[in-house]
């Protein structure tokens, strides 16, 4: 008995799918329903239903025509989805289990070309040589560029879906669809004992002449291809743990319809009192006692709203979370991370600050904390990657699972661009905000050189390259 209730087949157009389902519709163990989910039709271009249900009914309920295939197929019911598909559906899939998930792929260059060819002809499917019609195109780099950054980013979202579900699919290659082999092993995977002594030979393959024969600018594909980075290697590598929204700590205004989304050791003082300068009101009435719901409605209230956050240079905002973190003692200091970064990482931090803390010391100091945070960010520590000096990318992000801030201010422009937000809102005559205050005990220009910046410049590589920061000093 299979251990599944129906199946799916995620594919894109010109990956071979229809041949994939015709070797499927030749078992009798199976029946592959098209495109179920096709939003310009419902399982191939002519239907007009499934099992009995209308277009019109499956977009209104797309769990509907799913029961439907699950319960009334002969045999193990499925479909083909694509990742423009309806979105509902696949997440439908995704979410049970008892779905077999089926995953088909092909060279995306491959896929281009013939895609672009079945444009030019008006030919999708062939099943007679003789009516075969032949097209040269021209590669459009652009538009490939689109086409190819659309499937992986679905394959992506494929992987990442199943690995969090704990569940696992059936990978096909374009080429194993040749193999009568690989198409019994999908049977068998599917649960039926079944098995194929030869495949489908109804369709037949359109374009197989070469490359070369099939685009017309062949030698610009070439170089558009090879100035590509088909194996990602110019990529950033990140190893931060994604983050949350972080909404507690969102500010709105007292009356100003305007929304602070703080990055974590920024210039948060100066910025809090410039808004609640704007109403002269004191700070500590802003409403910081916020949640997704309270938030939502704020913004319902307030028409024409903005919502901001504030970056600073990486090199900067290291030493704040140093200073105001870890070497100096109080309220919102870190003294368990402290102690260990001391005791464990041998960071060289003084156990009271005294006079003789001087600035070769706290140079020294701040040195070993960044060397911690270079392996706390590659995730080589145990110690939690503070929201204080995780990458401003990563907050950023984390951020829109809930909102996309308005406008990304850097810590230099704030006396230009927060006015100049505050008078988008009514304010005509907004107050500057204030400087922020140095660091203490040391200020950072009484320590940085090239050293320092190097070293920072490889731990925050991410956010040199996102922001366009360069040195601070």
């Amino acid at each position: 008995m299979s251990q599944f209730d129906y199946f799916v087949v995620f594919a894109e157009m010109r990956t071979g799918s229809n041949f994939l389902e015709a070797n499927l519709n030749a078992f009798d163990s199976f029946t592959c329903h098209g495109e179920a989910f096709n939003p310009h039709f419902i399982g191939y271009p002519n239907s007009t239903e499934i099992l009995g249900v209308t277009q019109e009914m499956r977009d209104g309920d797309p769990e509907r025509l799913i029961n439907t295939i699950k319960e009334y197929s002969e045999g193990l019911g499925g479909f083909r989805l694509f990742h423009d598909h309806d979105a509902r559906a696949t997440e439908i899939v995704l979410s049970e289990p008892r779905c077999a998930k089926i995953i088909l792929t092909r060279n995306p260059a491959e896929s281009y070309v013939s895609w672009k060819i079945a444009q030019a002809t008006g030919q999708w499917k062939l099943t007679n040589v003789k009516r075969r019609k032949d097209s040269k195109i021209s590669f459009d780099g652009i538009e490939f560029e689109q086409h190819i950054t659309a499937l992986q980013e679905f394959q992506v979202f494929l992987m990442n879906r199943l690995q969090t579900s704990g569940q696992t699919a059936f990978y096909v290659a374009y080429e194993d669809l040749q193999s009568v082999e690989v198409m019994n092993g999908l049977a068998k995977f599917l649960g039926a004992d079944e098995q194929l002594d030869a495949l489908d030979d109804k369709l037949k393959k359109q374009n197989p002449s070469s490359m070369q024969d099939k685009v017309a600018n062949f030698d610009e594909m070439q170089t558009a291809l090879a100035d590509g980075d088909a194996f990602n290697l110019s990529r950033t590598p990140n190893f931060e743990p994604r983050r949350g929204p972080g909404v507690p700590g969102f500010l709105t205004g007292a009356h100003a319809p305007l929304m602070y989304m703080p990055v974590r050791s920024g210039p948060e003082k100066s910025v809090v009192d410039w808004l609640a300068a704007l109403d002269d009101v004191p700070a500590e009435t802003l409403d910081v006692k916020h949640n997704q719901k309270s938030l939502r409605q704020w913004k319902r209230s307030k028409k024409g709203h903005r919502s901001f956050t504030v970056i600073r240079h990486p090199v900067a905002r290291a030493h704040a979370a140093f200073c105001d973190r870890i070497l100096n003692r109080g309220p919102g200091t870190f003294t368990e991370i402290r102690k260990t970064l001391r005791n464990f990482y041998k960071v060289p931090l003084p156990g009271q600050i005294t006079e003789e803390y001087d600035r070769r010391a706290h140079r020294e100091a701040f040195v070993g904390f960044l060397e911690f945070l270079k392996a706390n960010l590659a995730g080589q520590t145990g110690i939690r990657v503070d929201a204080n000096w995780a990458t401003q990318s990563a907050v950023i992000q984390g951020m829109g699972v809930f909102a996309l801030p308005d406008m990304i201010i850097r810590e230099d422009e704030m006396d230009s661009y927060l006015p100049a937000l505050a008078q988008q809102v009514g304010y005509l005559k907004p107050v500057k905000p204030h400087p922020p205050p140095e660091d203490c005990p040391i200020p950072l220009s009484e320590i940085y050189d090239t050293e320092i910046e190097t070293l920072v410049k490889e731990i925050y590589q991410r956010d040199y390259m996102m922001f366009g920061f360069i040195s601070w000093g």
